[in-house]
């Protein structure tokens, strides 16, 4: 079933089930738990790009954790290296990796694969990032604060196990890699996207932190490129619905273990949010380019009602598996 769904590909071999038999037999061939963990600890001293971790063997990273109490938390820059590449395959600021913009304090909130915790740190993430020589964690703090800040995290994985992501056991090497778009201007109308990939793969997380003079833009539908075609497959009806919203999130901010709204003022017509894709992967084996339009149009209709959209400045990071 899972290879018609990954249109052929193979697969690599079931998970382990967690019985204490099988469990003894998988210890026995190498499954083993590694952390690295740092306690009010200064790694920016001596350069700007501290190491938290480094790793060698072959496995995942499944769980993320920073802490510490100085301005622009979410600013907080992360990298991951894997297996030895010289420009990180990961390059992410913390807020948006959790799917919050604008430095939203919203705490503390948590889905299985990422939340916070406190105030301004506890941002935690569970993604799971597949090495299969090496893996390498560094942090730099954002400007103008001072490197002598101490801080604190936890980063864990498993060795020698098949990586699971929703529902499907990937191949050994599928990589995790991270598509930013940052801070964007998209004239209204206008359809831009968030990543082209090539090959097979599957997209696992969208965030997306947006500003704009009204909230039309959010009429705009998320639009998936299946292996080059030109017309695209809709992933839905207006921007919040993507999200899992409905009338421009006229509801407010929600955490909800599919998506969430992270992130909404109506005084500069703002928002954040997070979408998941475990539950409903969008699996591609020829390519893939998501996109996205500032407002919608069908014919001569402008969508949204009075006026037009306007011009809207996005910031978006798509997590996706490829092979």
């Amino acid at each position: 079933m899972f290879s018609r769904a990954l249109a052929g590909l193979p697969l690599a071999q079931a998970a382990l089930a967690l019985e204490p038999a099988t469990l003894h037999r998988a210890v026995a061939s190498g499954l083993a738990t590694f952390t690295c963990t740092g306690k009010e600890e200064q790694p920016f001293l001596a350069q700007p790009e501290g190491e938290l971790a480094n790793h060698e063997g072959r496995g995942y990273i499944d769980h993320m954790w920073f802490g510490g109490s100085f301005p622009d938390f979410t600013d907080l820059r992360v990298r991951v290296y894997v297996d030895h590449e010289p420009i990180p395959s990961i390059d992410m600021k913390l807020g948006m990796a959790a799917g919050v913009g604008f430095a939203d304090p919203a705490a503390p909130w948590g889905t299985q694969f990422s939340g916070i915790t406190g105030a301004p740190s506890g941002i935690y993430l569970n993604y799971r990032i597949p090495f299969t020589r090496q893996i390498r964690v560094t942090a730099e703090l954002p400007p103008a604060v001072k490197r002598e800040n101490v801080f604190w995290w936890i980063i864990r994985g498993l060795e020698n196990n098949p990586v699971q992501v929703a529902g499907f056991v990937l191949p050994e090497r599928a990589r995790l890699r991270l598509h930013k778009l940052e801070d964007s201007t998209v004239q209204p109308l206008d359809e831009f996207d968030l990543c082209r990939i090539s090959g097979s793969g599957l997209i696992f997380q969208v965030a997306m932190a947006a500003r704009s003079t009204s909230f039309q833009f959010m009429e705009g539908q998320m639009r998936a490129y299946m292996a080059g075609a030109k017309e695209p497959q809709y992933l839905s009806s207006g921007l919040e619905d993507y999200f899992l919203g409905t009338y421009y999130f006229n509801r407010g901010v929600y955490h909800l273990p599919t998506a969430g709204l992270t992130h909404k003022d109506p005084k500069d017509h703002s928002f954040s949010a997070y979408r998941f894709h475990d539950m409903d992967p969008i699996v591609f084996s020829k390519g893939i380019r998501l996109a996205c339009r500032c407002g919608e149009k069908r014919g001569d209709k402008v969508f949204g009602g009075a006026g037009n959209p306007q011009a809207t400045t996005y910031t978006t990071y798509t997590w996706a598996y490829g092979w």
